[in-house]
């Protein structure tokens, strides 16, 4: 195979360094398939990874980029066959093995899930790591006892990846969704994908004892600290709150009354690690009844390989509503 185009991440001299490189596939992570990269996407993550502002990588230098999808061009796997479209994400990409902002990538079979036959590759990166999470966030929490009839759904960080999928599944889905956002001038965008209020987090009161008013049936939350404090004081009995975010802090201070009192459930969902069958189970929920609807509001952007570089200062500052497409080949 000829050599082929890759965006790596380095750190000389103590210092975050990104550069586009020529490649070979000797010069990849290890593994027994090869992907052929159609599309690969942006998240916050990887702005953090690749400006050098949240320790990431593990390993240097390594390929950035936590998600892929593609074309199965070789493999020695029985579980996958030549010309399957496929998504890889998560699965310590960018962190301690190469990502997908490479136009060719090698990876063990295990961390490949063939795409349901209603999503390309294209499509399965405007969904991403962002809405695998939200759809995972939505199934484990489901598991647990948690449906419509409970109450209404709060979505902080409404307006990212995570947010504004998990809004459109959700409401999709029956619930009541309740997006809590930041940013005053986004409520017209937040109802149009299925929110059926919008919260201003600079108007909230946080209050002061280990209960508030009951409120919320359940919760996503993508920001921690004093929101997800919030949330575990006003979600209802018996309530599900999924942690899959820290955007404003890693700190969370409560008490046991929740948990003891109205027994809410907080839990976490880690979508790096997830065991492929499971893996599986959720982008076929995402493939059927969690296939959102409005993606094409979501998503609406591409850009191309070439202008990758520009975009992760506009994501680290909050400038980037829902997800970006980026196109490899």
């Amino acid at each position: 195979m000829k050599k082929f185009r890759a965006f790596q991440i380095d750190n000389i001299k103590e210092k975050i360094s990104t550069r586009f490189c020529d490649l070979e596939l000797d010069d990849l992570s290890d593994g027994d398939t090869v992907i052929k990269v159609t599309h690969s996407t942006i998240n916050y993550k990887d702005a953090l990874a690749a400006t050098g502002k949240g320790k990431i990588l593990r390993k240097f230098p390594l390929i950035g980029g936590i998600d892929l999808s593609g074309v199965i061009v070789n493999t020695s796997s029985t579980s996958l066959e030549i010309g399957d479209t496929v998504v890889v994400n998560g699965c310590g990409l960018s962190e301690v093995r190469d990502g997908g902002y490479t136009e060719y990538a090698r990876m063990p079979a295990e961390l490949i899930v063939k795409l349901p036959e209603n999503i390309d590759s294209h499509m399965a990166m405007q969904i991403g790591t962002a809405g695998y999470t939200a759809a995972l966030a939505i199934h484990q929490m489901e598991l647990n006892g948690q449906n419509p009839e409970k109450g209404p759904i709060l979505v902080s960080g409404a307006t990212g990846g995570v947010g504004s999928i998990a809004i459109d599944m959700l409401a999709k889905s029956g619930y009541e969704v309740i997006a809590l956002t930041g940013k005053k001038d986004q409520s017209d965008f937040l109802h149009s994908i299925g929110a059926s209020e919008v919260l201003i987090r600079q108007d909230l009161d946080f209050g002061k004892r280990p209960l508030e008013k009951a409120k919320w049936g359940g919760a996503i939350d993508n920001l921690g600290g004093d929101i997800l404090s919030w949330l575990m004081k006003t979600t209802r009995y018996g309530g599900n709150i999924a942690s899959i975010g820290l955007a404003a802090s890693h700190k969370l201070e409560t008490t046991v009354m929740p948990l003891i009192l109205r027994a809410v459930n907080l839990l976490g969902i880690n979508s790096v690690d997830t065991p492929r069958e499971l893996r599986k189970i959720v982008w076929q929920r995402i493939g059927t009844d969690l296939f959102p609807k409005n993606l094409k509001i979501i998503a609406p952007n591409q850009i191309e390989f070439d202008q990758l570089p520009d975009q992760f200062d506009d994501f680290i500052e909050g400038n980037i509503r829902g997800r970006l497409v980026v196109k490899i080949q």
